[in-house]
């Protein structure tokens, strides 16, 4: 279980949210969705651990995280000089260390991670020669590998095609029914609806957590933006 004590995100001590409060159950499917500014990412990141609070705390039980992290597309280098292979790779390094090698049971979890997301055939690529939608399909194989207990998501579906849109979804879903946790940030209402049963909604310094169906409008067709959000009606998701 994740819990959020009147967390507050920023950079280099400005503030960008309102005190959040409230629980990611153990198991559970989150969206994170907002306007644009909202802090969405910024709030993801600092659950990684990759920003500090500006005040508040993160806390994990039972103790300790094991946290997998798949960042936005835009902030990787898609040139360096490395083939798929190698970086579906570094999801061992939680388990083996960036200086050990790789063993016999690590290389056939690479490999059926490949396999898992349709990339075996291309193990041997140049990061720099796939697609968007081959190159998002080697982040997952990455997650794959770490087989962390929690999932933080950062828009994993800008940018590729409907087709690899679907088939990560459905990785997504799998690895719920597996019980982990996992949060998403999204900005497709449909799919939220469709797919996410619990949401937390950013919007100008207000919050909603609880329920996707108990957040959503009645009409779909009504931009999110106009629900009526309340500071501190965090809820236990």
């Amino acid at each position: 279980m994740i819990t959020l004590e009147k967390l507050v995100t920023g950079y280099r001590g400005e503030a960008l949210s309102q005190p959040i409060s409230g629980q990611f159950r153990r198991g559970s499917l989150t969206a994170i969705m907002g306007v644009n500014g909202a802090g969405k990412s910024t709030l993801l990141k600092t659950i990684a651990g990759l920003l500090p609070p500006v005040s508040g705390a993160v806390r994990f039980e039972p103790d300790g995280r094991q946290i997998a992290w798949l960042p936005q597309q835009s902030e990787i280098d898609h040139h360096f000089p490395l083939r798929v292979i190698e970086v579906v790779a570094m999801g061992s390094w939680p388990a083996n260390g960036m200086l050990r090698g790789i063993g016999r049971s690590m290389h056939e979890r690479i490999e059926a991670a490949l396999e898992q997301v349709g990339l075996l055939d291309l193990a041997g690529r140049a990061i720099s020669q796939l697609s968007g939608g081959q190159f998002q399909r080697m982040l997952f194989a990455r997650m794959l590998v770490q087989d962390a207990s929690v999932i933080l998501l950062d828009e994993p579906f800008t940018g590729i095609d409907s087709q690899t849109s679907t088939f990560l979804l459905r990785v997504i879903e799998r690895l719920h029914a597996e019980g982990k946790t996992i949060l998403t940030v999204l900005h497709n209402q449909h799919m939220v609806e469709r797919h996410f049963p619990q949401l937390l909604y950013l919007h100008d310094g207000h919050y909603h957590w609880g329920k996707t169906a108990d957040i959503m409008p009645e009409n779909a067709e009504r931009p999110l933006s106009l629900v009526r959000c309340a500071v501190g009606q965090g809820v236990r998701s």
